[in-house]
């Protein structure tokens, strides 16, 4: 990988610090990427949370890539096939994050005993739309639901189930729940079952298989149990609000972006849901802004850093990176209404 392109006796310090600062960040993530490579090709044993290490690399570079474009405006390129804004991403690093996908895929690869489906994408969909009809929701509310849910999957694992996580030891599976949101889901699971039997038979003698396939397993490891826990866990209570969430956010991906954040900072959003203004509610809490930096929200430069509140417009259009993966999940969705339709 070439270093930035730069003519430094014609820079201001600045300028030439913030270069210096990109091209040693770009280095260390090629680095990173490679030592991790290598371990994983020689079988070595990996260190705790391998992961951890190749996301604040990755982070480390995207953020200096901005702090160079702030300084330095025509560093600024062309697009990248990660529909990342260029001002943060130089295209000539996609090679690395194309090797940053491929070795998180290694180290999240589903263990052996992981009970899969055949049909993982349309297994989120029906689960979201009968959810959110025995929530209350007609047609078009539950097929928006289906089409949320399915962007969660892909938001959470880039739509591959029952996967482990190479940066934390308590959230796995296809939704990637921990230990208390799983069981919490299953006993809400189990108190609106009957009514999804009397309008959906069909689904629920797949639910009864499915549990007695999981039977002992950890239920966040079979790809049916894992995304039907976690929809009732974290979003089901929020299934009765899509109508209204449609009305304000009428861009689907926006939808999944809200969803997702209810995931994120669920206190904040339901707050932000029963306000009333939903686009213009401010976030300012240190610790909030916190969670979102974390999960790639404001994390990537000095300016975006030194944010010390956001409204959700501003949250929405932040949230940049889950772009790609929901516009995957719409073209999957796309596909399964057309299927059901022949």
């Amino acid at each position: 990988m070439s270093p930035a392109m730069g003519q430094p006796g014609t820079l201001t310090k600045k300028q030439s610090d913030a270069l210096a600062a990109y091209n040693k960040a770009a280095s260390d993530f090629e680095s990173i990427l490679g030592q991790r490579r290598a371990q994983i090709d020689s079988n070595q044993r990996l260190p705790n949370l391998p992961g951890q290490a190749l996301y604040l690399a990755r982070n480390n570079m995207l953020s200096t890539y901005k702090d160079l474009t702030d300084a330095l405006p025509s560093r600024i390129g062309g697009p990248n096939k990660y529909g990342i804004p260029p001002a943060y991403l130089d295209a000539g690093v996609e090679p690395l994050l194309d090797q940053y996908r491929k070795l998180f895929d290694l180290m999240q690869a589903p263990p052996a005993n992981a009970q899969k489906s055949d049909t993982p994408f349309k297994d989120v969909v029906d689960l979201g739309t009968a959810i959110a009809r025995a929530k209350g929701l007609d047609a078009a509310g539950a097929e928006a639901a289906g089409r949320i849910s399915l962007g969660l999957f892909f938001a959470e694992t880039n739509g591959n189930q029952n996967i482990g996580n190479a940066r934390s030891n308590t959230y796995k599976g296809s939704l990637q729940t921990g230990p208390s949101e799983d069981q919490n889901g299953r006993r809400k699971w189990a108190a609106i079952k009957t009514s999804i039997a009397a309008f959906d038979p069909a689904l629920s003698l797949r639910d009864d298989r499915e549990e007695a396939r999981a039977g002992n397993l950890d239920h966040r490891f079979n790809h049916w149990t894992a995304v039907r826990d976690a929809l009732m866990s974290a979003h089901a209570d929020i299934f009765p609000q899509v109508a209204t969430i449609v009305k304000t956010l009428p861009n689907p991906i926006d939808q999944m972006k809200l969803f997702e954040l209810i995931q994120i900072i669920p206190a904040p959003t339901r707050s932000g849901l029963k306000s009333g203004d939903l686009v213009n509610y401010r976030i300012s809490d240190p610790r909030i802004m916190g969670y979102l930096r974390n999960n790639s929200i404001f994390t990537f430069g000095q300016a975006d850093r030194a944010r010390t509140s956001a409204t959700y417009r501003e949250i929405l259009d932040a949230m940049w990176l889950f772009n790609a993966k929901f516009e995957e999940a719409l073209a999957k969705f796309d596909e399964i209404k057309a299927r059901q339709k022949r």
